[in-house]
């Protein structure tokens, strides 16, 4: 009765989850349309970061009540389901182009944070106050090159018509109802791994990453099929990014974060899903649904694996 409980919360939480990145979202892209920001940058800040929101919020909450291995699955389960699910969903409903800077700048940057990730994780098999200050200089350089990138960008007309109080409301509310969700579904499923038996880590790499990702499925294959291509790709590598950068950089900074040795192989996965996404687009600047079936056929055999390994 108690795991049907748990499982009932987790539910719950992952709706709040959802509901609440969706108010964020669209808060914030209304206020970037106010104000004429180039949609790759919306999609590459606002989508991303608003997205991401979940991962922040369970990482974050994971890392203050000791569930550390939720933390660092949560955000590497979720980086390796939002191109191999996410992106592979979305190439196989529609064509999606990449733009430029996306290819030769926001997706090499995407692997290189990775493999620092990695290499961070695996020194000390932790990360630490001071590698979490690493990330937080990398996010500040990312959202420079983002600010750069905004000024070159031609200013789109604004077509939002609610007033600038309103969306700032969503985002308010968006945003509390994200932390609080985080909560329920990073209690109930700490309870439930602990009640079938299985581990935090694989929790964190699955079911959570999954919960956690579900803003991201909706905005890509929302902005994908209304035409957003911009948004559908650069959503997904600024989630990425923010999700390595901000999400674990802050959860650093508030206590060092135990990294199993284990998580090498995940670490490796995503890397190998980034160089995948970059191999399947390079060609035709394009993913299309041939790539988008090979993403979902990658992620299938690393499911098998994880299931194989509990």
């Amino acid at each position: 009765m108690d795991l049907l409980i748990q499982v009932g919360l987790l539910a719950i939480g992952f709706f709040m989850l959802v509901k609440g990145a969706d108010y964020f979202v669209d808060g914030a892209a209304g206020v970037a349309t106010k104000f004429g920001i180039p949609q790759l940058v919306v999609g590459l800040t606002i989508v991303a970061m608003g997205t991401s929101a979940p991962e922040a919020a369970v990482s974050i909450t994971g890392a203050m009540s000791g569930a550390a291995d939720i933390s660092v699955g949560n955000v590497v389960g979720s980086n390796i389901l939002n191109i191999l699910i996410i992106l592979g969903i979305t190439g196989v409903i529609t064509s999606v182009a990449v733009q430029k800077s996306t290819l030769f700048v926001e997706m090499p940057f995407m692997l290189a944070i990775t493999v620092v990730l990695i290499i961070l994780g695996l020194t000390g098999n932790e990360i630490t106050f001071v590698e979490g200050i690493i990330f937080w200089v990398l996010f500040i350089v990312y959202l420079i090159y983002l600010y750069i990138l905004a000024k070159k960008g031609t200013e789109e007309e604004s077509t939002e018509e609610r007033p600038v109080w309103k969306l700032i409301l969503f985002i308010l509310v968006g945003g509390a109802v994200v932390v609080w969700g985080a909560n329920i579904s990073v209690n109930a499923a700490t309870a439930i791994a602990e009640a079938i038996g299985i581990s935090e880590k694989f929790i964190g790499l699955t079911i959570v990453a999954l919960g956690t990702s579900l803003p991201e499925l909706v905005a890509s294959v929302t902005a994908a099929r209304k035409g957003n291509a911009d948004i559908a790709i650069g959503n997904i590598v600024g989630s990425n990014i923010f999700n390595i950068l901000f999400v674990l950089g802050t959860s650093a900074l508030i206590i060092p974060i135990p990294y199993q040795a284990s998580f090498l192989f995940d670490g490796i996965v995503a890397v190998g899903a980034g160089v995948l996404l970059w191999l399947v687009t390079i060609k035709k600047k394009t993913l299309g649904r041939v790539g988008g079936i090979i993403m979902l056929l990658c992620y299938a055999a690393y499911l098998a694996y994880l299931l194989f390994q509990h």
